[in-house]
């Protein structure tokens, strides 16, 4: 009969060994406390539904407040509170055109980051 794994095996080293190379490497790739706080800001952003849904439409094409509250079926106030967040974190940009203000991913990394993400949780 095959030996059943023991709950400390299971849930980390049953020896007490620090391999100093990995420290090393992982400290050497280790993001600063700024970097670390931007990125997880990035992705508090993305994990909230109703902005990934803006983005997620915005990957899409460029669309203004209006189409993005109607498409989402929330108010234009709600919309508008979310962009100005993912402005603030660079994940969206604007283009005026006369008295229409039209959004659109901030570049082809946020486009990335999404895609990667659909694929992931389409496995």
């Amino acid at each position: 009969m095959p030996q059943r794994a023991t709950l400390m095996e299971e849930q980390g080293c049953s020896v007490r060994v620090v391999h100093l190379e990995r420290l090393v490497q992982a400290r050497a790739g280790a993001l600063s406390p700024r970097q670390l706080e931007r990125l997880s800001a990035l992705y508090r952003a993305m994990g909230d539904p109703g902005r990934l849904g803006i983005l997620l439409a915005l990957a899409q094409g460029e669309m203004c407040v209006c189409d993005l509250a109607a498409l989402l079926k929330v108010s234009e106030s709600a919309v508008s509170h979310q962009l100005r967040r993912l402005r603030d974190l660079f994940l969206v940009k604007t283009r005026r055109d006369a008295q229409c203000l039209y959004y659109s991913l901030d570049d082809l990394h946020v486009n990335q980051l999404l895609a990667v993400g659909l694929a992931h949780v389409e496995e």
